[in-house]
């Protein structure tokens, strides 16, 4: 083997690698907070009966694991099982469900965190596109014995400690009523939100710290759209509707697809899921309420380019529905709710066009997505539009399309009994049973090297790249310097796959991945809705749905309709075949618990399908408890003190708007701005801009657009010394009337006097007006 050179380019880069490694692990053992909102707590109910006795094979996990020391548990501030809000009045004769919506702002901070879903340094949010929503779903049987929550989040995944707080949270307020076997907390996988609310180290060092702040924010969303849902309970009845939607998507790693059987891809005609699964829900009166599709899409139009938050592709598609329903009413407002959750999505891109070199044009969908010039990072997939703006435009008005078909012919109504399982799993240690006499076992987590080459729709880092079955001795020696040396345990566990990172056996400042999983399934009727804990790749989500589907018809729940609910509860990065797993692209080096990580999963689903076809869930175990870690690595990011250049205040006009645009054209205005960041804190507004229309006849001026709406954009500047610019564009849509209008800017600023804590101060702007026309 030739020896390795390096160029003076890589050299530097390595030299910084080794002290950016050091600064971390000094950070990781000295940066730490604890969270403001942590105190004793006495546990969750257990709502599925006592634990058995003996659990089967699959699911008997082992204990909490002994170096992972869980600190207290998440916010209590009230021990009580008693619901501290009276019950909604439910009538019971009806043939139906009793229905609730809800839906509640969750975006968090916009500005100093990094964006999660990318994993890319410096990608910090620099304003917002969208804002980001909780939209909650309570179903229950019409005498109210049993009921359902099903909640998509418009963030990049649901973590465990996010998890954890928001059942904390509904069980101060509502006892036993909401519960880990009856809540489903599912992420859409939007690439484009703020990280920061994790406590796993891994997740924790990709966001380059804790936010208590944007944690906050997104459980105090996430509990007030349940509460919005369950005070708004009326009867009625929910309705199903399938169809292919075409056109929005491709497999992104095609030459792992062929690893599986022939046999067995013969089975589909596509190498994705095309299939849309959609929940028309209205009231007695044939008044609607709201809908839930599920469909494989990765939210990642917006590219790893981008620094405004926002919910991409399937957050369009709910934008565009609402907006529909919800006439009249601003974006984010309004009594309907359309959520377009995320499902088996692993190996699905939205940037259909494929991959292509950017350097030549040509193609390089090939098994480790690499250009003749320029190698893996000139590989780049492509979307359909000009940008990846009107990109997530398209995307989502496909999947908005197909869903309105779907809606408008439902006809199928979803009837029969209500029920949840669910157990916690120490998913390092299942025995799969691949016979009646052979068994395999999952391993302690880690991460293979093409998990550094990143995807096709974002690449990783320099010299790694997809389908990488072999280590590198440089790399190998600089993780065993920093990190340690991984075992021989672990390494020949997760076979065909290198290691990079053994993850499973870093434990400091807190573990690097979790070992406690959760498993879940929830059934309305004849549809089960399996609460997945990552991302399942194409054929994964087929072979689960197939097996939890027989589980049910072998005891007697025949043609139930299986749905796979993506990125729920618990964030374990990727799950691939085992066939797929020996090409070692990049899901394949992110499946943390090796190579029979699918096969336990379907070992374990089976077991919930089979306690609720047989009424036995009371018997299941509720497994080894999770933990909750009290301290976290503080953001590297520190809060300062707010200011405006000499002779100008927060808010006042730097460039302003000209003073007549024609439709289609872009409104831009600049003001001095304050930290955005502020605001995640101080809510006194609840936008960071508005364009209003002055009407003459009312002498008012009538909000047209906010910071939700897809016209609009808020780009902040990040000067030196805490100076900076707030820039508001509106691009004005043809639907515009002609008329006077202006831009406001709301924010807070960051005050500090000697000696005193820091406040926070809210300014709103008026700026000059300006002339619409649609013709010069």
């Amino acid at each position: 083997m030739a020896k390795r050179t390096f160029s003076s380019f890589e050299i530097f880069l390595i030299f910084l690698l080794v002290i950016t490694t050091g600064i971390t692990v000094a950070l990781l053992s000295l940066l730490f907070i604890t969270s403001g909102t942590i105190e004793n707590h006495t546990g969750f109910p257990s709502t599925q009966g006592p634990p058995a006795t003996q659990s089967p094979p699959a699911t008997q996990g082992s204990a909490a694991p002994q170096n992972s020391t869980p600190s207290r548990g998440p916010t209590t501030t009230q021990a009580s099982p008693t619901p501290s809000t009276p019950e909604p009045t439910l009538f019971q004769n009806f043939s139906g469900y009793h229905i609730g919506v809800g839906r509640a702002d969750c975006t968090g901070q916009v500005s100093d965190i990094n964006l999660m879903g990318y994993a890319k340094t410096g990608q910090y949010a620099r304003g917002i596109l969208t804002r980001l929503y909780s939209r909650a779903f309570i179903m229950a049987e019409p005498d109210g014995s049993n009921r359902i929550v099903f909640v998509s989040i418009d963030i990049g995944m649901v973590s465990q400690r996010l998890r954890l707080e928001v059942l904390s949270r509904l069980q101060n307020k509502y006892g036993s009523l909401y519960r880990r076997d009856n809540v489903i907390l599912s992420g859409t996988h939007t690439h484009s939100g703020p990280a920061g609310y994790f406590q796993y180290t891994t997740f924790v060092i990709a966001s380059e710290g804790f936010s208590n702040r944007t944690f906050e924010y997104m459980v105090t969303g996430i509990v007030e759209s349940i509460e919005i849902a369950h005070k708004n309970m009326k009867p009625g009845k929910i309705f199903i509707n399938k169809g292919t939607v075409d056109g929005a998507q491709i497999n992104r790693s095609p030459t792992s697809y062929l690893w599986n059987p022939q046999s067995e891809r013969a089975r589909y005609s596509s190498n994705t899921d095309k299939e849309m699964v959609l929940l028309k829900m209205v009231d007695l009166n044939g008044e609607e309420l709201g809908l839930i599709s599920w469909f494989a899409i990765h939210p990642v139009s917006m590219k790893n380019t981008n620094h405004l938050v926002n919910s991409d592709n399937v957050g369009y598609a709910s934008y565009l529905f609402e907006q529909e329903k919800n006439k009249g009413y601003l974006p984010g407002e309004g009594p309907y709710v359309a959520a377009f959750a995320s499902s088996n999505l692993g190996d699905v891109s939205p940037n259909v066009l494929g991959p292509q070199c950017t350097n030549t044009g040509e193609s390089c969908d090939n098994a480790n997505s690499s250009c003749p010039i320029g190698g893996p990072s000139m590989c780049v997939a492509m979307g359909p539009g000009q940008d990846m703006f009107e990109s997530t435009q398209i995307i989502g008005r496909i999947i908005y399309d197909k869903a309105k078909e779907l809606y408008e012919s439902a006809s199928q109504e979803v009837t029969g009994p209500l029920a949840s399982a669910h157990q916690w799993v120490n998913m390092t240690d299942v025995t799969v049973w691949l016979n009646s006499t052979h068994t395999v076992k999952t391993c302690k987590p880690a991460l293979g090297y093409s998990f550094a080459a990143g995807t096709i729709d974002g690449f990783g880092t320099v010299s790694f790249t997809q389908g990488m079955t072999e280590g590198d001795s440089f790399w190998d020696t600089l993780r065993d310097q920093v990190l340690g040396k991984p075992s021989e345990e672990i390494k020949e566990c997760h076979k065909p796959k290198p290691v990079l990172l053994q993850t499973g056996e870093l434990l400091n400042p807190h573990p690097w991945h979790p070992d406690i999983v959760d498993v879940q399934i929830v059934t309305l009727g004849f549809l089960a809705i399996t609460a997945i804990p990552g991302e399942f790749t194409t054929m994964s989500g087929r072979r689960l749905r197939q097996a939890v589907r027989e589980e049910f018809e072998a005891y007697g729940m025949l043609n139930m309709t299986v749905v796979i609910s993506g990125l729920c509860n618990v964030y374990t990065h990727y799950i691939t075949t085992y066939e797929e797993y020996q090409a070692q692209r990049y899901e394949a080096a992110s499946t943390i618990y090796g190579p029979h990580t699918l096969s336990a999963y379907i070992q374990l689903y089976r077991v919930l399908a089979k306690a609720i076809a047989t009424d036995t869930v009371a018997n299941l175990s509720s497994g080894p408890k999770p933990p909750f870690f009290e301290e976290l690595m503080s953001p590297l990011i520190p809060n300062i003190v707010d200011r405006a250049p000499e002779g100008t205040t927060f808010g006042d006009v730097l460039l302003p708007a000209n003073t007549i645009y024609r439709v289609g054209e872009v409104v831009e205005v600049t003001f001095v701005g304050a930290n955005p960041k502020n605001s995640a804190e101080n809510r006194t507004h609840q936008t960071f801009l508005t364009v209003e229309k002055y009407e003459a006849t009312s002498a008012t001026w009538q909000i047209m657009h906010n910071d939700a709406s897809w016209e609009t954009r808020f780009y902040w500047h990040k000067g030196s010394l805490g100076l900076s610019n707030a820039t508001i564009q509106w691009h004005i849509p043809d639907t515009a009337q002609p008329g006077t209008y202006r831009i406001k800017y709301f924010g807070h600023s960051r005050k500090q006097d000697l000696l005193k804590p820091a406040v926070l101060l809210s300014f709103e702007s008026t700026p000059s007006v300006f002339e619409v026309t649609s013709t010069w």
